[in-house]
């Protein structure tokens, strides 16, 4: 679903027929200005994406000031101001800022874990734990934060997971299996342990995930690394581990908690 249907769609669930409350105000025509205000710090994403659910509401709102996603902003910024009728502002009120707090929140946290790793030349990267029919503005937050994309979907990437061994009936099978693609795209591979690690390397893998290592044990994959291969570590990092992994001097660390459960960055809108 494009961006433009999902605003649609999302005003529908939460306006319906209408907005019973602002219906009962006398003046809720009246023009009125608004400002949406940080209640904390944190790193702008979605300030467009909030600007067309007003407009797809109201395409006379006018937006005088507002602030350009990655900004770094601190409690009290001023992110945006609006002009247009009470109506208009009052009814599309939540549906703007639930995007631009949750997305806010995603590029926040990602930035915090970026920023835990500038000595060191690994990347962060996302998973497909998305929000159904959002992942596209989640993984957009992610770069925004610092962070970079892992593959969209189950078509432009593949990647052997313990599931997939189980069908095969071992992971060298489901390797030799799935070598037979020919599409020129990412080939990731899963495993458990060091002796899956040697297994994906024999066999021609590049790109190996270490799901839920212990540090000993990435340290030891890295030492039996051979040349070309890239490590990928995954499962239980957070920001209080997050650098000791990168020092054992693996390639990317993915985090699904980055779009899966980030919180949502306290911002509230303001009708002067």
């Amino acid at each position: 679903m494009d961006l433009k249907n999902i605003i649609k769609e999302a005003l529908k669930e939460d306006i319906n027929k209408k907005d019973l409350t602002t219906f009962y105000l006398k003046d809720k025509h009246k023009i009125v200005k608004a400002k949406v205000i940080a209640k904390e710090e944190g790193v702008l994403c979605g300030i467009d994406i909030f600007k067309k659910v007003f407009l797809t509401y109201d395409d006379k709102i006018k937006f005088p000031f507002s602030l350009k996603d990655g900004v770094q902003f601190q409690k009290g910024t001023v992110l945006c101001k609006i002009i247009g009728k009470a109506s208009s502002i009052l009814a599309c009120e939540r549906v703007a800022l639930n995007f631009l707090q949750r997305l806010s929140g995603i590029a926040t946290l990602t930035n915090k874990f970026v920023k835990k790793l500038k000595k060191y030349n690994v990347k962060i990267l996302d998973t497909r734990k998305t929000t159904p029919l959002l992942r596209s503005l989640e993984k957009y937050a992610v770069k925004i934060g610092g962070g970079y994309n892992h593959r969209f979907s189950l078509y432009d990437g593949i990647m052997i997971k313990d599931n997939h061994k189980r069908v095969a009936g071992s992971l060298e099978k489901a390797i030799l299996e799935i070598k037979r693609c020919k599409k020129k795209i990412p080939f990731i591979c899963e495993v458990e342990n060091l002796a899956e690690f040697e297994v994906a390397q024999n066999l021609g893998v590049k790109w190996i995930m270490l799901d839920n290592f212990s540090i000993s044990e990435i340290k030891e994959a890295v030492k039996k690394k051979k040349k070309g291969v890239k490590i990928e570590v995954s499962g239980g990092v957070n920001l209080e581990n997050v650098e000791e992994i990168a020092k054992t001097g693996i390639d990317y660390i993915s985090i699904g908690s980055l779009t899966h459960s980030p919180k949502a960055i306290d911002i509230s809108l303001e009708i002067e």
